[in-house]
């Protein structure tokens, strides 16, 4: 037998089980391609467990991507490439800065915000730390911030590349659980908001007290002369968030409709303005399509896997194992958090999704914590890791761009690290925050 009926639905598990979740932990650890890794656990899983057929796999694979949602990751990555060919996001961040120059500690602030500019419309946290951490870092050096601190910084705005919506993370895990793209963006603003201005903060408060960056603050009459100067010359690069955030939120286009909408805006815009040319079409494709070939055939394996787990009982075991343990909602809440964070620091968004959120969902169902709610906590969880050290994704992306060293770029991320985390803990445990802007039938 595979599993042993336990009291009160619990199941014990065999080496049919384990042999699996050894097999794609050395893969992924020898580097193998994660989705490589997943599809082999759970060949192995309906071979050895016999719970399905093995037939599963194949119509798994097409099911899994059957999705009109799918098509919106695509898209929005390649609005985040076109953006950065045609040179609009530039303009994103010449905005930030005239925003934030009034203050000693602007152009820092000025990195965060548009990290949340680029981040809206990309849809992806590397793509965002890649591109603000080429504009931004030597600038920063230059204002007077130390290299490690300026990494740390473009690591944690490039954080909210899966938080603000629109995000790609919002949208495989509504593929997973069955939740509107749509009704997780709208439950995702004022997070994300949360959490950029927790980063900000951070900024601000490490800025002042180790003095930075220098320079004269502006006048409220020269910094809206210089707002307004700005703006006036770049005023068209946010016609694209504008028609994103538009057509979501007001539900006139669903997400897979802005992306397509936003993306060929972008082109219109670059060859209007000169900036781009039929010639950067195939590197830009085959740019997005790399980025692309990464995330999609990790949710074709997803499913296979996931009917596997749920077929053998691991989700109902899970839960009981977890509350076992504890009947307190808040332990309960708290295990969830330090789970996500730990694997999103070792893992990306998309397998972690895939593989614990059919895992950790029932858990937060039994505990009556809203699936809304339930989806943002984990989603800005897995983002807290992204810059947790010493394994944050973000923080070697911008390592390997400057060369400098993931220790030390580590040990000034932490008060990031922190101010996050509190951001995770209020979601956590307090539903309004992720609920407010839903319909009082989601709530």
């Amino acid at each position: 037998m595979l599993w042993q009926q336990m009291e009160q639905g619990a199941v014990a598990l065999d080496w049919t089980f384990y042999l699996p979740v050894a097999v794609f932990l050395i893969m992924v650890a020898l580097a193998v391609p994660v989705w490589v890794a997943i599809g082999s656990a759970s060949v192995l899983l309906l071979v050895t467990s016999n719970v399905l057929p093995l037939s599963l796999v194949g119509e798994g694979l097409f099911s899994g991507i059957d999705h009109f949602a799918l098509t919106a990751i695509p898209l929005f990555i390649l609005t985040g490439d076109v953006l950065v060919r045609t040179g609009l996001s530039r303009k994103f961040l010449d905005v930030a800065e005239a925003l934030t120059n009034w203050t000693r500690g602007g152009f820092g602030s000025a990195t965060v915000l548009v990290c949340g500019m680029f981040s809206a419309i990309s849809g992806s946290d590397a793509a965002g730390a890649a591109a603000v951490g080429r504009m931004t870092i030597d600038r920063l050096v230059e204002s007077g911030y130390p290299r490690p601190y300026a990494c740390a910084l473009v690591a944690a705005g490039a954080c909210t590349g899966i938080l603000i919506p629109p995000s790609i993370a919002y949208i495989v895990i509504g593929l997973v659980l069955g939740i509107s793209a749509s009704t997780l963006f709208q439950a995702a603003l004022i997070p994300g908001v949360i959490i950029l201005t927790s980063i900000l903060l951070t900024n601000t408060i490490i800025n002042r007290r180790h003095a930075y960056e220098s320079g004269n603050a502006l006048s409220f009459g020269e910094w809206l002369a210089n707002l307004g100067a700005t703006l006036a010359r770049g005023w068209y690069a946010f016609i694209v968030p504008g028609v994103i955030f538009w057509g979501i939120f007001s539900g006139r286009l669903t997400p897979t409709e802005a992306g397509a909408t936003a993306v060929t805006i972008t082109i219109i815009m670059g060859f209007i303005l000169g900036t781009l040319r039929l010639s950067d079409f195939p590197s830009m494709m085959v740019s997005s399509a790399k980025v692309n070939g990464v995330i999609v055939p990790i949710v074709a394996m997803s499913l296979p896997l996931s009917q596997a787990l749920s077929a053998m009982g691991v989700p109902q075991g899970f839960v009981y194992t977890m509350t076992s343990l504890s009947s307190e909602p808040w332990i309960l809440i708290l295990t969830m958090i330090v789970i996500l964070i730990l694997a999103g620091c070792v893992m990306e968004t998309t397998p972690n999704i895939v593989i614990l959120a059919p895992l950790l969902k029932p858990l937060a169902d039994d505990i009556g914590m809203n699936e809304i709610q339930f989806c943002v906590m984990m989603i800005t969880a897995l983002g807290v890791g992204f810059i947790t050290p010493p394994l944050g994704l973000n923080l070697f992306v911008v390592s390997g761009l400057t060369g400098e060293s993931i220790l030390r770029i580590s040990s000034r991320a932490v008060p990031f690290v922190l101010f996050m985390l509190m951001v995770v803990l209020l979601i956590a445990f307090l539903p309004a925050v992720s609920t407010l802007m839903l319909p009082a039938n989601l709530k």
